[in-house]
């Protein structure tokens, strides 16, 4: 079973919070793990700002950077390929979506995506009208 994970998500993975433990648990699941690419950057990025804020030390981040870039050796990361931005595009003029979550989106439906999982209540809606099974953590 192919599972994407919107950032919001996949974050919990790395960083104990709510709905962290069904994320574990999608992970397992998978049989493969699907990301947008611009994933990446957005968890690092909030990696970066808990180290900025003191929730984490340096060691840490290093710890979280490196766990997160070894998981995503298996995975399947979706580029933006003209079909991403289409189906990115059409999530945008039927919802009222950021335009990451829209990437997120078209991501999952160009990947053919069993599962979307987000921590975004709106963009689990949008995914849905995109035709994805979705789960909300």
């Amino acid at each position: 079973m192919r599972v994407f994970f919107d950032t919001s998500a996949f974050a919990k993975r790395y960083v104990q919070e709510s709905g962290s433990e069904l994320v574990a648990d999608w992970c397992e699941r998978a049989d493969e793990i699907g990301l947008a690419a611009i994933a990446l950057t957005e968890i690092i990025s909030a990696f970066c700002r808990l180290q900025r804020e003191g929730k984490i030390s340096v060691q840490q981040y290093q710890q979280l950077k490196n766990a997160l870039l070894s998981d995503i050796e298996d995975a399947a990361i979706a580029d933006m390929t003209p079909n991403v931005i289409h189906q990115a595009v059409l999530s945008l003029e039927r919802n009222v979506l950021r335009a990451m979550d829209a990437i997120h989106i078209g991501s999952a439906v160009a990947m053919q995506a069993d599962v979307f999982i987000s921590a975004d209540q709106r963009q689990c809606q949008a995914a849905q009208r995109a035709g994805l099974t979705v789960v909300y953590v």
